[in-house]
């Protein structure tokens, strides 16, 4: 059975980096055509996808984070990391990692962990 475990700070000050790592069980984030997720859901909106590392190490993120948003994998770990530079309190959000079967969705997801933007 996947797994997947979000870990990390819950307080980040803001102009700091937020980085989050996610430990996967169950499954390799090396399997051919597994593609693993971050995605944000801020209070009180909408989630928002915020980028995915494939199998093979591509990355993709979506273009209004890109510029701040960087996705790394460490596969001895079976982990994969989230970096989002120069945080601002809207950055403020339940953090998830995904696995999906393509670049766009998501069939397994951690619980989810709280980071909150704040001075």
């Amino acid at each position: 059975q996947v797994q997947l475990q979000e870990s990390g700070p819950g307080l980040v000050k803001p102009s700091q980096t937020l980085s989050l790592t996610c430990t996967v069980t169950g499954a390799s984030i090396t399997t051919k055509y597994s593609f693993w997720s971050w995605i944000r859901q801020p209070p009180g909106k909408e989630r928002e996808w915020m980028g995915v590392i494939s199998y093979d190490g591509s990355t993709y993120y979506t273009p209004s984070l890109k510029s701040r948003t960087s996705i790394s994998r460490d596969t001895s770990k079976n982990q994969f990391s989230l970096q989002l530079s120069s945080v601002t309190p809207e950055d403020t959000a339940v953090y998830y990692c995904t696995r999906g079967s393509t670049i766009v969705t998501s069939d397994y997801w951690g619980k989810g962990t709280l980071v909150t933007v704040s001075s």
